[in-house]
């Protein structure tokens, strides 16, 4: 046999794979359905943010983290509730990832050359109790690099694999279909696409150049989830979050479909929580898009006030970087499927940050002069790109003007003046005092003693309708397609498990195709900073359980 393994998927935890693989002297056929361009997959897009505990960067900061804590908040925002089925294996992952994130991930990764932006981030606040959901410290480290910074050395390893001749890579290879023989997954069918030369993430043609039929040892999954496939997430939306949006932005590229998923399903791989899904709330319309309908996810601060689409203001967990799933609940039980933020000038230049490596060109090309221009008064170039470019940014000097343009934007008269500005007043009424009851007031002086956000992250509290922090701006937030946090079964070694709880002989998944470990490590939510490093994780231990084998 040719091969002992087959990895099919060639973006992070395929890489990570393959890596460990030929680092182990195996043999490995390494196929992906896009280009070479596209080598490492979605992670390269990344803002490349990682969650760590108690690491050295939090501890400069004076931020005290523990593995208890991290794992309390991990149980609080999880949620599970399906632990004698379907979240069983995920909460085990969850164990090991934790601990894994406390204590080896760091130093692995700095043995391989990735380094960390000093400044730790605090996504997914909470807004709850002590033991529900969110983050009670910073732990969103950025590495310096964003996401091409962690591909880069796995992309490395496995070009050193491919030059010793372990590893063989085959791009615009699809994997159509398992090959099962005995009751084993005993290799894959496909179709040889004609060659692309398009750039990374450009969606690309489906022309079939010839069929192909290889065997292996075992098959190993890693081909992404359906954040790509509208119709997929559609159908798969729980009722909980009430009705999926009619209009919805794409945060990943095209090729993001799913298909594997159904293929390893028909191989005898039982799929599990299929609901559980993870969209972001703030995405805005890319002006220079890469892919169909791309979206790029506002990370936002504390501060912006948050309406829906007939100009309510939502309510406590519903700030932003607060509760993301929470949020999306709320928004889709309004009977739209958009929101709007409405801030001021000064709020825009502390607290916008956009997702995405090419968003971020001072962390991405590691350029300290332009980094330090975070800290000088005006927007970061690329926000004031979409305040001059994106279709879905307004701007006015008053209030009255502000409302009559984002009606005018939506097309609709649903904001009416006299309830937003009710509405902002009380807020600003707030302001007053050191002390408020305005949660969100509360919160956002309360993160101001978190010395990252109060350097980069969190503006000082001042009245949205105050002359001198203008002008006024408001923006219109799409819901932005992105993770599957269901996937394949697995147990801690990736071995992919079928309805009977048996691994299926042959066949392995790991990152988003096996719900970043056992099939829903986060259970019903994120704690941010937990994809790549799931990608990480559960690529790592798949490749080295199979090296064993």
């Amino acid at each position: 046999m040719e091969y002992e393994v087959i990895i099919v998927g060639a973006g992070l935890s395929g890489l990570v794979a393959a890596s460990e693989l030929a680092d182990a002297g195996k043999k490995v056929l390494l196929l992906d359905q896009e280009p070479a361009s596209n080598l490492g997959g979605q992670a390269w897009w990344s803002f490349g943010g990682l969650f760590l505990v108690d690491s050295p960067e939090q501890r400069r900061l004076g931020i005290r983290d523990s593995q208890e804590l991290a794992w309390q908040d991990w149980l609080g925002t999880a949620g599970f509730d399906r632990l004698e089925d379907e979240d069983g294996w995920g909460f085990r992952w969850a164990e090991s990832y934790v601990d894994f994130a406390a204590n080896e991930k760091r130093d692995w990764l700095h043995s391989l050359g990735v380094r960390f932006f000093p400044v730790v981030g605090w996504a997914e606040r909470g807004g709850s109790l002590a033991d529900g959901h969110g983050n009670s410290v910073p732990r969103f480290h950025i590495v310096w690099g964003t996401g091409p910074g962690i591909v880069r050395p796995f992309r490395d390893r496995v070009r050193r694999g491919i030059g010793k001749g372990l590893i063989h890579y085959l791009p615009r290879h699809r994997v159509t279909e398992l090959i099962t023989e005995k009751g084993a997954v005993a290799g894959v069918r496909g179709e040889k696409l004609v060659q692309s030369a398009e750039k990374r993430g450009v969606a690309t043609s489906r022309e079939v150049e010839s069929l192909f039929e290889v065997r292996g040892g075992a098959v190993l999954v890693t081909s992404g989830g359906i954040g790509g496939n509208h119709g997929l997430i559609r159908k798969n939306w729980p009722a909980r979050l009430g009705n999926p949006p009619a209009r919805m932005l794409s945060g990943v590229p095209e090729y993001v479909d799913g298909h594997m998923l159904e293929a390893a399903e028909k191989a005898g791989g039982r799929l599990v929580n299929r609901d559980r899904m993870w969209h972001y709330t703030e995405g805005i319309k890319n002006f220079d898009p890469v892919w169909p309908n791309h979206g790029i996810r506002i990370l936002p601060g504390p501060s912006s006030l948050w309406f829906d689409a007939e100009g309510r203001r939502f309510g406590a967990p519903n700030f932003p970087g607060f509760d993301t799933l929470a949020t999306l609940e709320a928004i889709g039980k309004s009977g739209h499927d958009y929101s709007w933020f409405v801030l001021t000038r000064k709020i825009i230049e502390k607290e916008f940050a956009l997702s995405g490596s090419e968003q971020n060109p001072d962390l991405t090309g590691k350029d300290i002069r332009m980094i330090l221009s975070r800290i000088l008064p005006g927007a970061p170039a690329p926000v004031q790109a979409f305040l001059d470019k994106g279709e879905d940014f307004v701007t006015a000097d008053t209030l009255p003007e502000l409302v009559d343009n984002m009606n005018r934007l939506a097309g609709s008269d649903l904001i009416r003046l006299e309830e937003i500005e009710r509405q902002v007043r009380a807020r600003d009424r707030e302001m007053d005092n050191k002390f408020a009851k305005d949660l969100q007031v509360t919160a956002l002086r309360g993160a101001r003693n978190s010395l990252g956000d109060k350097l980069i992250r969190v503006a000082p509290p001042h009245k949205i309708l105050d002359p001198a922090a203008g002008p006024l701006i408001a923006v219109r937030l799409n819901i932005v397609s992105r993770k599957t946090l269901g996937g394949l079964q697995t147990d801690l070694g990736g071995r992919v498990l079928g309805t009977d709880g048996k691994p299926v002989p042959g066949l392995y998944a790991a990152g988003e195709a096996s719900g970043f470990g056992g099939g829903g490590v986060h259970g019903y939510r994120s704690l941010e900073g937990t994809f790549l490093g799931g990608c990480l994780f559960s690529g790592r231990q798949a490749g080295r359980a199979l090296a064993k084998m």
